[in-house]
């Protein structure tokens, strides 16, 4: 690994997706994207007594079909990295019990996904690892009933809300050439714009996307035109524009630009301003666009995870919204 500046990892080694999973609920499957998920449920139980076990399911779904697409069994992974938004992160606490793997439970909120998969890499272009697993859930209900109120609640949201994807990712990484190569990642910081609102988590999350697009940009010395795409996990519509703006405030016009909140539902969806959670950039780069890439409709693509820091505690308490962005870049390869 060549460090490039101080946040952005440069990965010299053979860094390799081995294979993905991605299983999701009933919106999701309504989405525009629903026909490029492995699993999918017409109900938010996924068939589970609860929706605490059903989000357990939906990250047991994704790993299994991972490992299925890689080819590869779950004693032959080094380590598991996994994460999700549940209080102490039961859901990969508690399937990280039943999968018997060295474990890394991680908690960056929406962040997580990419955060995983960079020290994934790390450990893999390191020589510690030789095949690494990396997985993340959410699930509507759940989320709602921790972070806001209860969904039987039926309480009023603004327009400025955002909906949490239920569904769950997961993606082995290892040294064997694919068609997709893990190229850089680039660490983000904790970044405060002052919000307090958890209802306008895509206007917190905003600042620390934009401080971390134009890092990677500055130290790995690339024009935003390198890549094909840059997206972010899920500033959703409101968010969006707002990293536009600062963006552009620091020099830089984005172009090819996309968020997975917004690509995931279609906007006539009851999803206010567009989705959500963890699952959220895990299933749309997953399942969509590592496609697109096999495809080759997509080249060189930089995903920005963006994750509200958010406490319900500390909101009660009147602090306002800390936020972090981490990017992973990756690579077509023939």
């Amino acid at each position: 690994m060549q460090r490039r500046g101080k946040q952005t990892w440069h990965f010299d080694q053979p860094v390799y997706i081995q294979g993905t999973g991605t299983a999701v609920g009933p919106e999701e499957l309504k989405g525009p994207l629903g026909s490029y998920f492995d699993v999918t449920y017409n109900n938010l139980y996924a068939d589970q007594d609860n929706w605490e076990l059903a989000e357990r399911k939906l990250m047991q779904d994704a790993v299994e079909t991972a490992l299925k697409n890689a080819e590869k069994k779950s004693e032959e992974m080094d380590y598991f990295f996994a994460g999700d938004l549940l209080n102490q992160i039961v859901t990969s606490n508690y399937y990280a019990r039943e999968l018997d793997v060295p474990y890394f439970g991680l908690f960056s909120a929406c962040a997580t996904v990419m955060e995983g998969l960079a020290l994934s890499s790390l450990f893999v272009d390191s020589g510690v690892a030789n095949y690494t697993l990396t997985a993340v859930s959410s699930h509507n209900a759940t989320a709602e009933r921790q972070f806001r109120y209860p969904t039987e609640f039926a309480g009023q949201r603004p327009d400025s809300s955002t909906f949490t994807v239920t569904g769950a990712g997961a993606v082995v990484v290892g040294k064997k050439q694919s068609s997709i190569k893990v190229t850089d990642a680039t660490i983000g910081k904790v970044k405060d714009y002052g919000i307090k609102q958890p209802f306008d988590m895509g206007s917190a999350m905003a600042p620390a996307a934009a401080d971390t697009i134009v890092t990677h940009l500055r130290e790995t010395g690339r024009d935003q035109s390198y890549y094909d795409v840059i997206v972010t996990g899920d500033l959703s519509r409101v968010g969006s524009g707002i990293l536009r703006k600062l963006v552009q405030d620091r020099g830089i016009t984005l172009e090819r630009y996309e968020d997975c909140g917004i690509m995931i539902y279609h906007q006539e969806q009851p999803v206010f301003s567009g989705g959500s959670g963890a699952a959220c950039p895990a299933v749309v780069t997953f399942g969509h666009l590592f496609k697109e890439m096999k495809r080759g409709n997509i080249n060189r693509m930089l995903v920005v995870a963006t994750g509200a820091l958010l406490s319900p505690l500390m909101i009660q308490q009147k602090e306002s919204i800390p936020s972090i962005a981490h990017a992973v870049a990756f690579e077509r390869e023939e």
